[in-house]
């Protein structure tokens, strides 16, 4: 470790997996959008559905497109960062009644902060912080208990869709 270096906070981590944005797309059976985070160590993937505001966020730095003022996400980034903040990570930590429930964690004079988020909100800021992104043990149960009982023979269809993507296909489906 380097003099100017700073040691990594201890966070605890339990049983999350780190996780990527693989793609941004349109859901094709409700047409809303679909955020697909990939497993960094297996080719697990979960689909997140987000709102059309959200996604539209989370695409603009996906694709790096410069705004001519600071989006929300932006300005957040900026605030944190002037403040003498930075964002360490975030987490989506729980999946109940059908919603998605995520954290930052941030940190700011050698303290630990973790504040609640939408996890489309937390997303845009991890991709604008170059943060990284975990899935809670209790998101990957949930997720995969729900679809392992999925007898909607569309839901199941659209889970084998997206278990199927390859780099082409994600980039048909761009917002």
């Amino acid at each position: 470790m380097s003099p100017s270096s700073k040691p990594e906070p201890v966070l605890l981590h339990g049983d999350e997996m780190e996780v990527k944005i693989r793609g941004l797309m349109l859901d094709p059976v409700t047409n809303m959008p679909i955020v697909v985070l990939k497993d960094v160590l297996s080719d697990a993937l979960v689909p997140i559905w987000v709102g059309n505001f959200e996604a539209n966020a989370i695409a603009l730095e996906i694709e790096k497109l410069a705004t001519p003022r600071p989006m929300t996400h932006d300005l957040l980034v900026n605030l944190i960062r002037t403040l003498d903040g930075e964002v360490r990570r975030v987490v989506i930590t729980e999946l109940r009644d059908d919603v998605y429930y995520a954290l930052i964690w941030m940190e700011r004079g050698g303290e630990l902060i973790s504040l609640d988020a939408r996890p489309s909100d937390a997303l845009a800021l991890a991709l604008r912080a170059d943060c990284p992104i975990f899935l809670s043990g209790q998101v990957l149960r949930t997720t995969r208990a729900a679809n392992a009982g999925v007898e909607n023979f569309s839901a199941e269809e659209l889970r084998k869709w997206l278990e199927n993507l390859n780099d082409e296909d994600l980039g048909r489906y761009k917002m």
